[in-house]
């Protein structure tokens, strides 16, 4: 026979490991925010999507060609390599004038998946706005995106060494 408090306990443990795992499952689901980065910065990115083939090269692994513009004002546009990531290709544009670099844009980045799509959506503008203010290519990783942080870091730095800045 069952004593009248077996029961009591018995419902407090399920309804306590119940609550444990919905705590668990809505922690494992909580999407990334941008915390307000990409409506603070001066510069406008864009995360265009472009073809890309499917990568497997390791963060580091950079291919391609950059070109440069440049016009009577001073001003001078430089577009790194493409960097191959583990998620896809990642390159940038940089514009300068007098040295200083005025504009950041992404031409390609990682858009193979909705999480890809995503990622770049938040990392992109945090990796502009760190890049104008540092006016250079040493900038941190964005946490989340370390293949496409990497990835920008490398492709901005080729255009610098290119623009001879």
């Amino acid at each position: 026979m069952n004593s009248p408090t077996r029961r009591p306990l018995r419902r407090i443990l399920l309804s306590t490991l119940a609550t444990a795992t919905g705590v668990l499952l809505l922690l494992s689901l909580k999407p990334h925010t941008t915390g307000g980065a990409a409506a603070a910065g001066g510069a406008a990115a864009t995360g265009a999507p472009a073809p890309s083939p499917s990568a497997t090269a390791g963060p580091g692994t950079g291919a391609g060609s950059g070109t440069g513009a440049g016009t009577a004002s001073g001003t001078r546009t430089v577009e790194g390599d493409t960097v191959q990531t583990r998620y896809g290709p990642v390159q940038v544009r940089v514009t300068l004038q007098g040295g200083r670099i005025t504009a950041v844009t992404a031409v390609q980045v990682p858009q193979d998946s909705p999480r890809d799509q995503e990622i770049s959506g938040f990392a992109v503008p945090q990796l502009t706005q760190e890049a104008l203010a540092a006016q250079s290519a040493h900038i941190d990783t964005v946490s989340g995106a370390t293949y496409t942080s990497e990835g920008y870091v490398q492709s901005l730095q080729s255009a610098l060494d290119r623009s001879g800045g």
